[in-house]
């Protein structure tokens, strides 16, 4: 299958660039990552808080095959409905220190949109351990979970407006 998620690490540089265009319109894309019960079901995790507002903070729990439970939190420092999330992403009890995420949607045409992350690690070398990681397989695995998710969400409404 084709990785439809792309991801831009230039050489020597604590940063990367994933883009993904949707076959989504915009307000159903940015509300896949605003509400709750959208979020657990394309990630696969548990929203134990997600507070979309300057200041905010968030809290997601995953549980793996052997039943561990990993813990993900952060603070949203900018939420601007279907246009932006400014926030910041730590994986509890891991060596990776808290990363800064710049989340922008982008409205091709009515029924398409662009998501980009801009998404800074503290320094090269923790951005290249996770790169490391089966990190652009898992986001692109994410990403085409989010649509599937998402398009079943256009089908209900849909229905339901006939």
């Amino acid at each position: 299958m084709e990785r439809k998620t792309k991801i831009k690490a230039e050489e020597a540089k604590q940063e990367i660039v994933i883009t993904r265009e949707f076959d989504l319109p915009l307000n159903l894309l940015f509300k896949a990552y605003a509400e709750p019960d959208l979020v657990e079901q394309w990630m696969g995790t548990k929203v134990l808080k997600l507070e979309n507002k300057k200041h905010g903070s968030w809290q997601f729990e995953t549980t793996d095959p052997k039943g561990n439970k990993h813990g993900f939190n952060g603070v949203i420092h900018e939420f601007v409905l279907d246009q932006k999330i400014t926030r910041t992403f730590e994986m509890e009890n891991t060596p990776f220190p808290v990363q800064l995420e710049f989340l922008e949607f982008k409205k091709l045409t009515d029924a398409t949109s662009q998501l980009t992350m801009h998404i800074v690690y503290k320094s090269v070398a923790h951005r290249d351990q996770m790169l490391a990681l089966p990190f652009a397989q898992g986001i692109n695995m994410a990403h085409n979970r989010l649509q599937e998710v998402v398009n079943q969400l256009k089908i209900s409404v849909y229905d339901q407006a006939r």
